[in-house]
């Protein structure tokens, strides 16, 4: 006895032994997403992200002052410490994500932490501009350096607090 022929439930015209690992709908490669649980269907994945969505509007405003204010407070540790910074800015980058995700009570979305990336930045940038300015006025090779090292925390700092507050993990 031979198997029933399914169909994709959003185009009927394709066969398809995929499901959806939530709703069960039989689902084409095109209309399948991978997700780390399996296979699910584009609605299922939307209505699945929207649970995870949970940031509220004042969230956003709280994520973008305490990031950068800390930011910037960070970022005049790299006048202090220069080649240090290697270390101590993912440690200021984490710190930054773990204060913002106590003011935020936990809540969650992707934007809000993409947010915090900018405020970062957006901290940092005045310790950037200050050695610019002063290399424009001839400061040479110590206005330089006070552009590499402050440059580097941002990197770092930035990329370790979404790391952190994202949930990738390294493997």
């Amino acid at each position: 006895m031979t198997e029933p022929t399914t169909y994709c439930h959003n185009h009927p015209g394709k066969e398809t032994g995929l499901r959806c690992n939530r709703c069960d709908k039989y689902i084409c490669a095109q209309c399948a997403v991978h997700t780390p649980t399996g296979y699910r269907c584009k609605e299922c994945n939307r209505e699945m992200g929207k649970k995870f969505n949970t940031a509220q509007v004042q969230d956003y405003i709280l994520v973008f002052i305490v990031a950068a204010v800390l930011s910037y407070l960070g970022s005049y540790l790299t006048r202090i410490v220069g080649f240090f910074i290697f270390f101590i800015a993912p440690a200021v980058g984490v710190g930054i994500a773990e204060v913002v995700r106590r003011v935020i009570n936990r809540r969650r979305s992707k934007s809000l932490f993409q947010l915090m990336v900018v405020a970062i930045v957006v901290g940092a940038f005045p310790s950037i501009w200050q050695n610019i300015y002063f290399l424009f006025l001839g400061a040479g090779l110590q206005a330089l350096t006070g552009i590499i090292w402050p440059t580097l925390y941002i990197f770092l700092a930035a990329s370790s607090a979404y790391a952190r507050i994202a949930g990738i993990q390294l493997r």
